[in-house]
């Protein structure tokens, strides 16, 4: 029997390509973290870092809720992307806060909520997250492939941004990072496939 191949990449081969990209990044950046921009600002890299990759999942939510609003019948094919983009953001949020050594018990909640609000850290880095959000929800396409292919973009250019944010990131939070790069790669193949029939 010959073997054929077929025109699209399966989604074996699309996991390991991006488990691959995410496994050298995560090799290359390797380093014993001798930089001290921690004692500069304040706040600790792995927060400030889990402080945007919460912004930037969240406002990809607003890209997701804007499409779904637009385009409601595209609403039942993104719900299980934007709840897996939610699950992200909670991931991400979660051990941030742990690792604070002064306020162990009030940093449980405090400082999540403080994620979303605007930390003395990086007020200029909240400014054009809101700012980012209100474009988005206007500039979805009137056409629904349209829409779904803005989507699959910005999935796309999350995922190469948390690729190359794995260099500076500490073990844990590289680990994490690198295993929500492949999510939002494979999410972009997903939006762009067509499901089931051609249409």
């Amino acid at each position: 029997m010959p073997w054929t191949q077929t025109l699209r990449p399966s989604r074996r081969s699309l996991l390991a390509g991006a488990a691959g990209v995410a496994g050298g990044a995560l090799l290359a950046g390797c380093s014993d973290g001798s930089g001290s921009s921690d004692a500069d600002t304040g706040v600790p890299l792995e927060r400030r870092m889990r402080e945007a990759a919460v912004r930037d999942s969240e406002r990809l939510l607003e890209r997701y809720d804007a499409t779904a609003a637009a385009h409601p019948g595209l609403a039942a094919r993104l719900a299980p992307l934007r709840g897996a983009v939610a699950e992200h953001a909670g991931a991400l949020a979660v051990a941030g806060p742990v690792k604070t050594g002064p306020s162990a018990s009030p940093s449980a909640s405090g400082p999540r909520s403080g994620a979303s609000a605007s930390p003395s850290a990086s007020p200029s880095a909240s400014a054009p997250a809101g700012a980012a959000a209100a474009p988005s929800a206007a500039a979805v396409p009137a056409k629904p492939a349209e829409a779904l292919t803005a989507l699959a973009d910005a999935e796309r250019s999350l995922a190469e941004a948390r690729t190359v944010a794995l260099a500076g990131a500490p073990g844990e939070l590289a680990r994490l990072l690198a295993s929500v790069a492949a999510c939002g790669a494979v999410h972009a193949y997903l939006l762009t496939s067509t499901p089931g029939a051609a249409s």
